[in-house]
């Protein structure tokens, strides 16, 4: 069973850094493509990285490419996502997924906040 829980959120001024922890308490993280999301107040919750199971692929919005870094520690069980020169635009609550096929498995989500 996956059991995800995100942490590292908070306030940060515009052009600041950010970065993401996403832990499964589960015993089969390593098999699981990860991904994360984000979601905006009144938006739909919008893709921003995936990662394969083996850290080989990775994959970014491209709103977040060149800023974004996901990154995996499979004897950790943790999905990280380095987020450097934030925006206001990326203000939102981001949430950690796992997927074999689809995204099953949700997190409970971490508020970012980047201030202009």
């Amino acid at each position: 069973q996956v059991q995800l829980a995100e942490s590292g959120g908070g306030l940060v001024q515009a052009g600041g850094s950010l970065k993401l922890s996403c832990v499964d308490s589960g015993r089969t993280f390593s098999s699981y493509r990860m991904g994360w999301f984000r979601q905006a107040p009144g938006k739909e919750r919008e893709f921003v990285a995936s990662i394969s199971w083996s850290g080989g692929y990775t994959n970014y919005a491209d709103s977040v490419k060149g800023r974004f870094t996901i990154s995996r520690d499979n004897a950790e069980n943790t999905v990280y996502l380095q987020m450097n020169s934030l925006k206001p635009e990326d203000t939102a609550v981001y949430y950690c997924a796992a997927a074999r096929n689809v995204y099953d498995y949700w997190g409970q989500g971490t508020q970012v906040t980047v201030s202009s």
